[in-house]
């Protein structure tokens, strides 16, 4: 008898047009919405006070006159999209994690790390020429 392939994991259920970041966030089961929500106050805490927060390509985005950065819930990740030249300055600090040429994925297994996802999107906000409050 032949055995079945095992079934990849799927993404979470966001919705598929969602229309604001807590229609998406409310969308996505647990533990990927805990994670997500530490990434989106990671990310307030470090962008302009006048930033936005908007969905862009069907996924959470802040925004100061162009977007800053994306962040999305997948199965077993978290990932961030802060540009491919952000993820080059800081190859050396990602060698941990999976990283594409303008992703980085963040297992649910592990904790978020915080200080680095801060890290990041400070370089992200300077490379746009706004500044960091902090």
């Amino acid at each position: 008898m032949k055995k079945k392939p095992a079934k990849r994991p799927s993404a979470p259920k966001a919705p598929a047009s969602p229309k604001t970041v807590d229609e998406y966030i409310a969308a996505v089961p647990e533990p990927a919405r805990s994670a997500l929500e530490k990434i989106r106050v990671a990310i307030r805490s470090v962008v302009p006070p006048q930033s936005t927060e908007i969905i862009s390509y069907k996924i959470p985005a802040f925004k100061h006159k162009r977007v800053l950065v994306w962040y999305a819930a997948f199965a077993n990740h978290c990932s961030l999209f802060p540009t491919a030249a952000v993820i080059e300055e800081f190859k050396d600090e990602l060698k941990g994690y999976s990283t594409s040429k303008g992703t980085i994925q963040f297992p649910l297994a592990k904790p978020m790390p915080v200080a680095l996802i801060k890290k990041l999107v400070k370089a992200r906000v300077a490379k746009t020429g706004h500044q960091s409050p902090l």
